[in-house]
């Protein structure tokens, strides 16, 4: 037998994945069950990459467990930080045969069930968004969807043809201030520089303050800027905090201007009945991003955008490629005529392998677990001396810090309760800067988190004293 005999043997695959799929079967239920004591032990970056330069040629079944160990437990309930969302089995499943079939493509011909289930994907989940035409793309990432959108919004509110001929006028998005840096990222992509993006300052809930969109609006247009569109956060990153979208919706009505949600993290929040009016005014928008790798279980990078208009679904990328289509031709399942990327994996098939197994509705039962997690959490901190809330949760995140004496010892104490916490490995949560204090943030994730693990996280904080 030939090594690529033994790359590709069946049979070596099947005896692999099971000896995988049980380690990881068992790591699930260790995190679960409370059988798992840490989320991650923590190793300085050099003494990581030396593990792994110093390991050689190791064991399959060895090089699968240290992996799995020397990762971060995203199941683990008292995983508290970073936006990412502790995989549904099913949809890492899915997610496993994508890779394997690896079927992903610019055309139909290459990709053609998931290509077909992307349309059913978006026509399926479009109307929780108060789009009951329009269609959308799945991509990779909310980085690469929030730029298209924005490309897109380009093509159609410019003055000139700037796809084809280039651009020569000056050219902004309004922004709150506390958005996510991927939106000044992308003008800046588009060559647009740092005046490509105007910010909103916002109230003392960390919302864009919309009164202020018509000022800044004319301020813009008497420097020489044309303000394409307006960007609303929902919610924005560091606070959790949902824009008031309807009333940007109407200055953008008023101005005619592009209206993109950047709804990546809390947009699912549209299939809660109980919070789905943090999107009032989504159907306001031209556009709508959509992780469902934050609020929807489903694994990394998994991003939908919406568009309220079908046909600015083509808008963005006009290019011909005489081997593959026509760029006049509008077909739908030729995803590469509208996707940043040019060979796109199998994503729509994580995503309707949950809704075919548990209907919509299990995104809006995890949106509301965790959000209904986050309140409970932030009237422990209120009711707990020594500690502040920044604000009141929208969502599932929570910023809250430890008061001392002055601004300067309190910074430097919260950096050192994070610091303490990661070391040690049994929570993990993140910081963040508010009006340049430095604030503890968690976000809750994962819907196993309960009451308790919460109590145990402010009880370690208090001990690090």
């Amino acid at each position: 037998m030939t090594t690529l005999d033994q790359v590709y043997d069946a049979e070596e695959f099947r005896r692999l994945g099971h000896i995988l799929i049980d380690q990881l079967a068992d790591n699930l239920s260790r995190n679960i069950n409370g059988d798992q004591k840490k989320v991650l032990d923590y190793l300085d970056p050099d003494d990581h990459y030396q593990f792994w330069q110093q390991a050689g040629t190791i064991d399959t079944e060895r090089y699968f467990e240290e992996v799995m160990r020397k990762s971060i437990q995203l199941h683990h309930p008292k995983f508290m930080g970073h936006q990412v969302t502790p995989p549904a089995p099913l949809a890492a499943l899915a997610a496993m045969q994508g890779a394997l079939l690896n079927s992903g493509g610019a055309v139909y011909e290459m990709a053609a069930a998931s290509s077909a289930l992307e349309k059913v994907v978006i026509d399926r989940l479009k109307p929780y968004f108060g789009f009951l035409e329009g269609d959308g793309i799945i991509t990779s990432g909310g980085t690469i969807a929030n730029l298209t959108a924005l490309i897109c919004a380009r093509n159609i509110k410019a003055s000139e043809n700037v796809w084809q001929e280039g651009q020569t006028e000056k050219y902004a998005f309004m922004v709150s201030e506390e958005a996510h840096y991927c939106i000044d990222r992308a003008v800046r992509i588009m060559g647009w520089g740092s005046g490509g993006i105007i910010k909103v300052p916002v109230d003392d809930r960390f919302t864009m303050k919309t009164e202020l969109l018509s000022e800044l609006y004319q301020k813009a247009s008497k420097e020489g800027i044309t303000v394409l569109g307006v960007v609303g956060s929902a919610p924005t990153t560091s606070t959790g905090i949902y824009d008031d979208l309807k009333e940007i919706g109407l200055f953008c009505k008023e101005n005619n201007l592009w209206y993109h949600i950047d709804a990546a993290h809390g947009g699912p929040a549209a299939f809660s009945e109980k919070y789905k009016f943090l999107m009032d005014g989504c159907d306001m928008a031209d556009s709508i991003t959509v992780d469902a790798h934050k609020m929807m279980m489903v694994p990394s990078l998994t991003t939908m955008l919406f568009f309220k208009n079908a046909k600015d679904s083509y808008r963005t990328f006009a290019q011909q490629a005489q081997y593959l289509w026509s760029a006049s031709d509008e077909e739908w399942y030729n995803y590469g005529k509208r996707t940043m990327e040019c060979t796109k994996i199998m994503l729509s098939t994580r995503i309707y392998a949950m809704i075919n197994a548990y209907g919509v509705s299990v995104f809006g039962d995890y949106v509301t677990q965790c959000y209904n997690m986050a309140r409970t959490f932030a009237e422990m901190i209120i009711a707990e001396d020594g500690l502040d809330l920044a604000v009141y949760p929208d969502s599932n995140i929570v910023c809250f810090r430890v008061i001392k004496e002055d601004e300067k010892t309190s910074n430097d104490w919260n950096i050192m309760v994070r610091n303490n916490i990661l070391r040690d490995g049994k929570f993990y949560i993140v910081q963040t800067k508010l009006n340049d204090q430095v604030y503890l943030r968690v976000s809750l994730m994962n819907p196993f988190t309960n009451g308790d693990d919460l109590r145990e996280l402010l009880d370690t904080i208090k001990k690090i004293a």
